[in-house]
């Protein structure tokens, strides 16, 4: 299951770099305004570790933590001219008391190295 679940982020990741192109996979629509919140990369120690969401980290994992949504929401995440679909794949707050914990090759794909503030939206 986390294989899969894992497979499925880092598809959804890198297809929405792709979004505009006609000959991708169609990414689902964005839902009401964007919001901004506090993000940093979570410890890279923690990778081989279990989120309390059932998701194994390794190096390539994309995702985010959060004290608020849900297990598995479907959300993006944007930083600079990067937009990118992912889960939600952690509970609780993010490192340094911001709100999204970012895995590091989430974070490393919007190049975010420290605490910054996002954008963010729902998935539909």
């Amino acid at each position: 299951m986390a294989v899969l679940l894992l497979a499925a982020l880092v598809g959804l990741a890198i297809a929405s770099r792709f979004r505009d192109s006609s000959s991708g996979p169609k990414l689902p629509a964005r839902v009401g305004n964007w919001y901004q919140a506090r993000a940093a990369p979570l410890r890279a120690d923690l990778e081989g570790t279990t989120t309390a969401c059932g998701v194994r980290l390794e190096q390539e994992t994309m995702g985010i933590a959060d004290p608020v949504l849900p297990c598995g929401a479907r959300i993006y995440v944007g930083y600079g001219d990067q937009d990118v679909l992912t889960l939600v794949i952690g509970t609780g707050p993010g490192p340094g008391g911001t709100r999204f914990g970012l895995t590091p090759a989430l974070a490393q794909s919007l190049g975010i190295e420290r605490p910054v503030t996002v954008r963010w939206s729902y998935a539909r």
